[in-house]
């Protein structure tokens, strides 16, 4: 393994990020390569976790002369989110100068071709800079996986419709409960961002079977410790083995893939219509009826006229839920996949800011 230390100049004097990338390099030219990433949002460790489990298991591939395809890993792709704290709290989704999502507003490239991007010390902020960089080091590869976490969750994938079809391996190697899929570019988030040149591509070129490009939300924030992180770095491994990137003929993917796979437009983000504490009827994982409850918001503690139940507005599963208890107007609660279209108005692009 090499290690490679990527310096980006600060937006002032003397402040600069660093990016710490490691290469395996393959041994066949004809062999699918990859790249993975984790913590896009700083403080979202398991897929962290499952990457630094991976490492060992590719250097002992790579000493046995088994890693087929280059694997480039960035185990923590944003040092700026990395180092956003106030108050004690950790704040890795929003970039703080301009609010936006860091997974938002990346480079949508016509082909491969890279050089136009931005240079690490091009006159513009540093987030910029970082999102060219991070794509610059991901679009040489047919296989982008770039691992995130949700807040309470099920393992599962978000997954352009076009790929969905020759993706249900990853899905199967890393035991994701779900899929989402999608066909909307609206915000450019990272994975967007990596399949749009291949989108570009006629059909006949794409050559999808040796490609997989996805967000890989690995359960939930808290979800890190030993046992999950090792176990997912054996997945990824699995996955890398069955593509034919790492050799390994010990290793073989014999499970299925048989979650839902809901379009994104029958996702139900069940938002509270009052502020106030969150008492939940679910957990993650859970089948519901239409009708059933799924949150109480307390508004007046000690008086129950006051309280809000919030009920499956169609049948499915509950994917995913907030940690916070106490929350705003507004505010997003939990997913629910459903199997038709979502009565709430929806607007292009990502589920969630």
């Amino acid at each position: 393994m090499k290690t490679e230390t990527i310096t980006l100049p600060g937006d002032v004097p003397g402040n600069a990020i660093e990016l710490r990338v490691l290469r395996f390099e393959g041994g066949d030219a004809n062999a699918p390569t990859a790249y993975l990433q984790s913590s896009l949002h700083g403080g979202e460790l398991p897929g962290q976790a499952a990457l630094h489990f991976l490492v060992p298991l590719l250097e002992k591939a790579k000493a046995e002369g088994r890693i087929a395809g280059d694997i480039t890993i960035v185990p923590q792709a944003n040092p700026i989110a990395s180092n956003q704290w106030q108050a004690y709290q950790h704040l890795g989704r929003f970039e703080l100068f301009t609010q936006t999502n860091f997974n938002r507003a990346f480079p949508l490239l016509p082909d491969f071709d890279t050089s136009g991007l931005l240079d690490i010390d091009a006159p513009v902020p540093l987030a910029e800079r970082l999102k060219a960089t991070l794509l610059r080091l991901a679009l040489p590869h047919e296989i982008v996986l770039d691992l995130h976490c949700d807040d309470q969750s099920e393992n599962y994938l978000y997954i352009h419709q076009d790929f969905l079809a020759d993706m249900l391996d990853l899905a199967a190697a890393l035991g994701s409960k779900a899929i989402l899929s999608w066909d909307s570019t609206a915000d450019a988030a990272f994975e967007e961002a990596c399949a749009y040149p291949v989108l570009q591509l006629s059909a006949d070129a794409r050559d999808m079977k040796r490609r997989a490009v996805t967000t890989v939300e690995f359960r939930g924030l808290a979800d890190v410790d030993f046992e999950t992180g090792w176990s997912d770095a054996q997945g990824l491994y699995r996955f890398l083995v069955h593509r034919g990137v790492v050799r390994d003929d010990g290793e073989t993917l014999s499970a299925s893939f048989d979650g839902p796979v809901t379009p994104l437009s029958h996702v139900e983000m069940v938002r509270a219509p009052q502020g106030g504490m969150v008492l939940y009827h679910v957990v993650p994982g859970d089948e519901v009826r239409e009708g059933d409850s799924l949150v109480t918001i307390v508004t007046r503690p000690g008086d129950a006229s006051g309280d809000v139940t919030l009920t499956a507005p169609q049948t499915g599963r509950i994917l995913t839920r907030r940690s916070l208890r106490y929350v705003r107007r507004g505010d997003d609660l939990l997913k629910l996949l459903g199997s038709r279209l979502s009565a709430v108005a929806k607007r292009p692009g990502a589920l969630e800011a």
